[in-house]
């Protein structure tokens, strides 16, 4: 064939001189690490600090509500519920405007029921006709629950990770990706702070997808220089890493972009739930084939690798007999 259609534009085999670049672009990441872990803890306040806390973090009602066909006015809806004693309210509508999610939380002290009851015999008076879809509520303590369990099962993937890497390969190829791990969640959550997507049971399922999205090509290239070790034992370190990175490169970015197309499909007519799992997974996938090339293997080369002599000889070519 005189030409390279479609996903076949992208060369078979490319020549990037990736570690040279990996103090500069080591440094970014660093910068770009404290920043987000100032940006998702300040201003330092529980249960969630930065980060935009959904209700199953922070506790609370959440009611999706439709009054088809009259449009839902947010400002009026929201205007009703201040008189009535309820904080942190937030109306959204949902697609078509006669369908919003309204949330609150009750007051202190008060009876979460009885609030429940109140508020949607308020949006019946102000609305009119009002079909409540679903009405989701959580309690303070079952909502602190949610956030510890959440972040414990965070941590635990991460450890899971590294003792995997470590008994697949070496330790250092286990810190490296465990390394390439904290950068991805890391950086994650500070694109949620910044984006101010709610933080809540969804979000975690999205970070975990990433760390095991960025695990998985991580150990693709960690394989493929483990093979390159073997073969080349005189090679020095930084063009062994280059190589390999380069042999995989196309298939990685092949992976992503489908897995990249299914998301933004995702994120443009999944409505407003899935809008901020999917942008968290988009940005995870993309930051996860960065964290492979520039975290993953200068963690790498700056512990070393156990290697042999002098490159293993190529085996002779066998003659073919012909019948």
């Amino acid at each position: 064939m005189s030409f390279w259609p479609l996903i076949k534009v992208l060369p078979v085999r490319t020549h990037f001189r990736f570690v040279r670049l990996a103090r500069v672009f080591a440094t970014l990441s660093v910068l770009a690490i404290i920043g987000s872990l100032f940006l998702t803890l300040y201003p330092f306040k529980p249960p969630c600090g930065g980060l935009a806390c959904g209700i199953d973090f922070k506790g609370g009602t959440v009611m999706e509500i439709s009054s088809a066909p009259t449009a839902i006015d947010p400002a009026k809806v929201h205007a009703a519920l201040e008189g009535m004693g309820v904080t942190d309210i937030s109306v959204q509508t949902l697609g078509a405007p006669s369908s919003a999610m309204v949330r609150f939380q009750a007051a202190p002290g008060a009876d979460i029921s009885a609030t429940v009851t109140q508020v949607q015999n308020k949006l019946t008076a102000t609305l009119g006709k009002v079909k409540f879809v679903s009405t989701d509520v959580v309690g303070p303590k079952v909502s602190g629950e949610l956030l510890s369990s959440g972040l414990l099962g965070l941590g635990l993937a991460i450890l899971a990770m590294l003792l995997y890497i470590w008994f697949r390969f070496e330790l250092q190829f286990g810190l490296g990706a465990v390394a390439a791990l904290f950068h991805d969640v890391f950086l994650t959550f500070g694109m949620i702070a910044v984006l101010r997507i709610e933080f809540d049971l969804r979000s975690v399922a999205a970070i975990l997808t990433i760390i095991g999205y960025s695990m998985n090509d991580t150990v693709v290239v960690f394989d493929r220089f483990r093979e390159n070790l073997r073969k080349y034992k005189s090679m020095p370190l930084g063009e062994v890493i280059d190589m390999s990175i380069n042999e995989m490169l196309t298939r990685t970015i092949i992976t992503s972009m489908t897995a990249v197309l299914a998301l933004v499909a995702l994120a443009l007519f999944g409505g407003p739930t899935l809008y901020g799992l999917s942008v968290i997974m988009l940005f995870g996938i993309a930051i996860g084939t960065y964290s492979s090339i520039y975290i993953a293997a200068p963690v790498i080369m700056l512990w070393g690798v156990k290697r042999g002599g002098a490159d293993e000889p190529a085996e002779p070519l066998k003659p073919q007999t012909v019948r």
